[in-house]
């Protein structure tokens, strides 16, 4: 028997924040948030909620001076969302989530959406948005173990590992096209992807993605809906199939923003019908469960805390 693991990168509006932000995911970021949260609780299925932590917040000048990164990094807090604090801050959102009797984790996004494999990014850069994250979570219940980077950008692994986090989201193994979702869709099944967890040189458990359930959108999705089954929901009936037959696990992540209207909450709502059917044949695991589960089998204990305090 393997696992099902989903993992949100749970951003409102962060994500875009120093990009050309698309209206409309921006507008419907805390909906889709509250959507994906319904879904979780009305299917009973606990997810690891990676959390950027500027959204734990109540206030702040938008200025973040002591960053490495500076008030420049930050200027969109300053100007475009200057009267948006709905996409800043969120930390009635995240206890809400924290607390649902489903048992989610709430997993670390980063402070402030920083690409931590950007050769920009140092490790003082690294280290003040993780130092940023723990003080955001104090007064709360909230312990921060499972790391997913943004944009899927790993870098300075040797720095979560100081910080005392188990696990990370890495990389998707062969994670398929949408063109090779299109032909799936139409011509062939599509292959799942189960990967295996291993803990790597810095004492970290790499949890890998499998599919991000919204990378075949637009007006491809409508062309070959209309005709096929959504490519996506299939690819997810079979790697939820492959789990259940196998060892391995099948990770599936996405944004609560991807949950636009109807075509998308129809998509999720399928994919959870089926793995809701299939419970019995499965584990349903949060990262951070999964990292617990791989170390006991191997007999392994986290690396120690070994940040330094100059």
């Amino acid at each position: 028997m393997g696992s099902v693991v989903i993992s949100v990168d749970a951003e409102l509006g962060w994500g875009f924040h120093d990009l050309a932000p698309p209206t409309d995911r921006l507008a419907e970021a805390r909906v889709g948030w509250q959507r994906l949260a319904g879904l979780c609780s009305e299917y009973d299925i606990p997810a690891t909620w990676a959390v950027v932590g500027h959204l734990l917040l109540t206030d702040c000048d938008g200025r973040h001076a002591d960053h490495p990164r500076g008030p420049e990094w930050f200027r969109c807090e300053r100007e475009a969302w200057a009267d948006r604090p709905s996409l800043r801050y969120g930390p009635h959102l995240v206890a809400d989530v924290a607390s649902d009797p489903v048992g989610h984790e709430i997993g670390c996004h980063t402070f402030s959406h920083v690409m931590f494999g950007d050769d920009g990014t140092t490790v003082a850069t690294a280290r003040a948005e993780i130092e940023a994250c723990l003080a955001a979570t104090d007064g709360t219940d909230i312990s921060l173990r499972s790391f997913v980077f943004p944009r899927n950008s790993v870098g300075h692994r040797a720095v979560l590992a100081e910080y005392g986090f188990d696990c990370y989201r890495g990389g998707a193994p062969g994670q398929p096209t949408p063109l090779a979702k299109l032909t799936a869709a139409t011509v062939g099944e599509p292959e799942p992807t189960l990967v295996t967890p291993e803990i790597d040189e810095h004492g970290l458990v790499n949890v890998p993605a499998s599919l991000y359930l919204f990378s075949f959108e637009g007006r491809p999705r409508r062309l070959v809906t209309t005709l096929f089954e959504d490519p996506v929901v299939a690819h997810a009936r079979r790697g939820i199939d492959a789990a259940a037959r196998e060892d391995g696990v099948f990770h599936m992540w996405l944004h609560p923003n991807n949950l636009l209207g109807r075509p998308e909450i129809a998509r999720m709502r399928a994919i959870f019908d089926y793995l809701d059917d299939r419970r019995d044949d499965v584990r349903i695991e949060t990262m951070g469960e999964v990292a617990t589960r791989v170390r006991d089998e191997q007999g392994s204990t986290p690396a120690p805390v070994t940040r330094s305090t100059d």
